[in-house]
C-alpha cells in the first residue's frame, strides 16, 4: 500500500492511497483540471482512479470533487450529512453513494473505515484505510479528537496528522476575531499542540511514516509542526514529513 498528497491547506486538499490496482482519492478541494495536472504529477491517469471519497463539504475538500468524478464515471462515497450539503445540481450526480459513518466499506483490494470527527460540517468523516496487512489513518479538519478517534489512529503503519496551527501565530494574524475562536474552537482544527498531544496517547510502536498536514499558510511554520510532532516520537525532524499546498508530497511506501 502506498499513498501521496495532490497538496494540503486551506486552499484545496486531496490524497491519493493505493493498493495493488485500486486507487482511491480523498477529496478534491482543487478544479477539475489542477486536480488532474496534480495527479499526472505523481504519474497517476484520472482515468484510473477507482471513486472518490469526501470527508465533508468544505470547499478546499469537495470543489472539484463532482466535476471530476463525472468527467471519469467515478462513484463518490460521503454520508447523508455531506450529501445534503451539496448542490441541487451536484446531488443529482447518479455516482454518489452514501455510506454510514461507522461501517467499513470495502473497496477493491482496500478496507476503508470512516469514522466522525468534531468539526464545523454536517456529518464530517476522516478515514482509515487497510489492505489486510497494513494500516494509514488520515485526520484533518478535526477539532478535538475524541477518544474512539485515537482508538482508530493507534497501531497504524502512516499517519497523516493536521497540524494547522500555532497558537501564538493565530492569536497574533490579522484573523478577526470570530475566525480565531473558529479555528482553535472544538469544531475547529488542531494546532501543533493538539496534533502532538494527540501523538502521545497512540500506539505507534509499527508506525513508518507520519506526515503532518492542513498547515496554515498564515498561522503556522513547516518547522514548527515538525517539532512538535518529533519531540513527541523522539525521533529526527527529518523523519516527519509535510504536507505542502502547492507541492502536497510524493509517493510513500508501506511495508510488511
Amino acid at each position: 500500500m502506498r499513498f501521496a498528497s495532490l497538496g494540503s491547506g486551506s486552499r484545496g486538499n486531496g490524497l491519493i492511497v493505493q493498493s495493488g490496482s485500486t486507487r482511491v482519492l480523498l477529496d478534491c478541494g482543487f478544479s477539475r483540471r489542477d486536480a488532474e495536472r496534480r495527479l499526472l504529477r505523481l504519474k497517476v491517469e484520472p482515468s484510473s482512479l477507482t471513486g472518490i471519497l469526501v470527508t465533508h463539504e468544505h470547499s478546499d475538500h469537495l470543489a472539484g470533487v463532482i466535476r471530476l468524478a463525472a468527467a471519469y464515471d467515478l462513484p463518490v462515497w460521503l454520508t447523508a450529512g455531506t450529501a445534503a450539503q451539496l448542490s441541487t445540481e451536484a446531488q443529482a450526480y447518479a455516482g454518489l453513494q452514501r455510506i454510514d459513518s461507522h461501517a467499513a466499506l470495502a473497496v477493491g483490494d482496500l478496507e476503508i473505515l470512516p469514522f466522525p470527527v468534531p468539526h464545523d460540517a454536517r456529518e464530517p468523516v476522516q478515514y482509515r484505510f487497510s489492505d489486510g496487512a497494513r494500516r494509514l489513518a488520515v485526520l484533518t479538519d478535526c477539532g478535538a479528537p475524541t477518544a474512539y478517534v485515537c482508538q482508530v489512529l493507534s497501531d497504524c503503519q502512516g499517519l497523516v496528522l493536521e497540524c494547522n496551527h500555532d497558537p501564538e501565530l493565530l492569536a497574533a494574524s490579522r484573523y478577526p476575531a470570530f475566525l480565531k475562536r473558529r479555528i482553535a474552537g472544538p469544531l475547529g482544527h488542531m494546532s501543533n499542540e493538539v496534533a502532538a498531544e494527540l501523538l502521545g496517547k497512540l500506539a505507534v510502536d509499527k508506525l513508518q511514516h507520519i506526515v503532518a498536514a492542513h498547515l496554515s499558510e498564515q498561522n503556522n511554520r513547516p518547522a514548527l509542526a515538525v517539532a512538535a510532532l518529533a519531540g513527541v516520537l523522539g525521533c529526527e525532524p527529518e523523519w516527519v514529513g509535510v504536507a505542502g499546498q502547492e507541492e502536497g508530497f510524493g509517493w510513500r511506501d508501506l511495508l510488511g
